[in-house]
């Protein structure tokens, strides 16, 4: 079964999961807020503050006639852990598996929820913790879907996820909607992500490059604590360097003598060097980890000052779940 798990592994991850997944140990993960800006100049702009929460269900797929899902958006379904691999210092893959005949059922950009039991209220009821989570698998895969975790000291939902063995089992509902994409839908993309603020990221990314009809340019700006820190960095250097269509600037708040990237957090100059400008095809994207979130606040203030600036008028939608931990 471990042979099988690899072989399949290794078509689907990089060299650097391939490599992760050699008798390493398992663990947690945090979460993610997704933010879109959709820039429009001289007209109307939109801001999408997905932190958690007031999530938009997809559509539901027709079991009978449509191909055949293993989500379901309205009942939390069991998946089984079929192994894990240490991607960093704190950081995990863990593979879920389920039906080799069908599908997650994720569009792009989309992510599930999870959830796990957390002790009793005063009535003797079940609580939960629950959580959100962009997988980093192919949304096309079979039998199986891998998420990027995150271990915090203090996180409710990665401290089960690293308590989990192979044959554990989570529940998960979803697909949840991020962002509709369609190709083309604009010509240049920005994004800004933090830590595992990049799982959302990549999805879209992916999406984009798998498709030799979609002409998109997209442009990342990656944060992260220290060139250690940075995830699916060799993925994302062989994606870039494969597609004239990416291009990835990192940054990081703890640089070593030999790094060649940007120091520090993202900053105004960052943004307006490695972002499109504001247009009515240009989109920018953002999406962080709890422990980026200061950096990311501080990143979307300026860009809200920059479309007042520009007399750009935005719309919040907030969202009641917590910031996954």
């Amino acid at each position: 079964m471990a042979a099988t798990f690899f072989r399949r592994l290794s078509k689907a991850t990089p060299a650097t999961f391939n490599n992760a997944f050699r008798g390493q140990p398992k663990s947690g993960f945090a979460g993610f807020r997704f933010t879109t800006i959709a820039a429009v100049a001289g007209g109307i702009s939109t801001y999408y503050c997905f932190s958690d929460s007031n999530l938009v269900h997809l559509d539901q797929v027709n079991e009978e006639t449509g191909p055949k899902v293993a989500l379901k958006s309205d009942k939390w379904l069991e998946f089984k852990l079929q192994d894990t691999a240490r991607v960093s210092h704190n950081t995990h893959l863990f593979r879920f598996s389920f039906d080799p005949s069908a599908k997650l059922g994720l569009d792009v950009a989309s992510c599930i929820l999870t959830r796990a039991p957390l002790g009793q209220d005063a009535e003797g009821k079940t609580k939960y913790v629950i959580r959100p989570y962009t997988p980093i698998s192919d949304p096309d895969a079979k039998g199986y879907f891998d998420l990027l975790i995150k271990v915090y000291p203090e996180g409710k939902m990665s401290q089960h996820f690293a308590s989990l063995k192979p044959g554990d089992v989570v529940e998960v509902k979803g697909p949840i909607e991020k962002l509709r994409y369609s190709p083309n839908m604009k010509k240049h993309i920005g994004m800004i992500a933090g830590g595992t603020g990049i799982t959302p990221m990549l999805q879209v990314i992916e999406a984009i490059l798998k498709n030799p009809d979609d002409k998109t340019q997209v442009s990342l700006l990656y944060a992260n604590v220290s060139p250690d820190d940075i995830l699916l960095k060799q993925k994302l250097d062989i994606l870039a360097a494969s597609h004239p269509n990416l291009k990835v600037f990192y940054t990081v708040d703890n640089p070593t003598k030999t790094w060649k990237g940007g120091a520090g957090f993202i900053s105004k100059d960052m943004v307006t060097k490695g972002l499109p400008g504001p247009a009515e095809d240009t989109l920018i994207l953002s999406s962080s980890c709890a422990g980026h979130s200061e950096t990311m606040l501080k990143t979307k203030l300026w860009l809200w000052k920059m479309a007042i600036i520009l007399r750009f008028h935005f719309a919040s939608l907030k969202h009641p779940l917590k910031q996954s931990t």
